[in-house]
């Protein structure tokens, strides 16, 4: 028979956060599964190759998807660059990857029946996804995690052109970056039972190297209201790291899976490390890695690259190994 002392602790909570090991997360900049890394693959390669034991070593591991994977659809004939995969790229990803963002602005190139197509690969492939979906409320609804007795949301959001992307009441897209709606879904995953909610936003302008003053308003603010940390990608540049009220913000990780960059900023992204518990990030790192011209990413120790823990006031930098 439980003391009735002990009966209480546990019902608290107390002993288990007390017991409990920190789950270690990691997030990944943009994947780009089309041309030079689809060539690679498709020749029998495997553009995570090196990366591998970095990402296995994780709980949980998170990237932003940064191109249809389909065989059908139509490219959009306003832009630029459009990247379709073939859908069996997605092999590089099994057990390096638990769940890819697609709150960006290329998961709708080739036009919604590509992007229902992603969706249904990534789910036939065991590889959860946040950001899109086939409705605005999927579009909307976290990535849970739960492990190590941590309930983590994790939220998607692009706010980078075209907004045609956006889903609908009842058409499929991604998630945008209205900020009330941003923060109306941190404050229902925190009511859902959130110890901490991770916003990965797709934000920012391509190449600067420094994030503006719209990405670090809003990324306060997102604390302000609830956000253990916040994560994001899209300028194809690292953007640098703060620490607010106690919490990491790293801008943009960068590139981490992509080729056609022909300058050398564009040409290193970050991993992102962390380890959390029911308080909070305890420590977090960025491991750097080197793209090289197939887009595949090499690791780069020696190179320093923010890094944290609790309680300091100030980002640190950290040697990579």
């Amino acid at each position: 028979m439980k003391h009735p002392h002990l009966t209480a602790l546990l019902a608290a909570g107390w002993l288990a956060t007390a017991h409990a090991e920190p789950l270690t997360l990691i997030f990944a900049g943009d994947i780009m599964l089309a041309d030079g890394p689809g060539r690679v693959i498709a020749a029998g390669g495997d553009p995570l190759a090196h990366v591998a034991p970095i990402l296995e070593a994780a709980d949980y591991r998170i990237g932003n998807l940064e191109c249809a994977v389909a065989d059908g659809g139509q490219a959009q004939p306003s832009k630029l660059w459009s990247f379709r995969a073939a859908p069996q790229t997605l092999k590089v990803l099994k057990g390096r990857f638990d769940a890819v963002s697609l709150a960006n602005n290329h998961s709708g190139d080739y036009g919604q029946a590509a992007f229902v197509e992603t969706t249904q690969h990534l789910d036939a492939a065991g590889i959860a996804r946040f950001g899109g979906g086939r409705d605005l409320d999927e579009a909307h609804r976290p990535l849970w995690i739960e492990k190590k007795g941590l309930k983590i949301a994790v939220l998607g959001y692009n706010e980078y052109k075209p907004r045609r992307f956006e889903a609908g009441p009842q058409t499929p897209g991604i998630a945008w970056s209205e900020d009330e709606q941003v923060i109306a879904d941190i404050r229902a995953a925190k009511a859902a039972g959130a110890d901490h909610v991770i916003p990965f936003m797709h934000w920012g302008w391509e190449r600067n190297t420094q994030p503006d003053e719209r990405q670090k308003s809003f990324a306060r603010r997102l604390i302000d209201e609830g956000a253990s940390l916040v994560v994001g990608s899209h300028p194809h540049v690292t953007q640098g790291a703060e620490i607010y009220r106690g919490k990491p913000i790293v801008y943009s990780l960068g590139n981490f899976v992509f080729d056609g960059f022909d300058y050398e900023n564009g040409r290193r992204g970050w991993l992102l490390r962390l380890h959390i518990d029911r308080e909070g990030v305890q420590h977090w790192e960025t491991l750097a890695a080197h793209i090289d011209a197939d887009g595949t990413p090499h690791p780069a120790p020696g190179l320093a690259t923010p890094c944290g823990s609790r309680g300091e006031t100030a980002v640190a930098q950290c040697i990579n190994p």
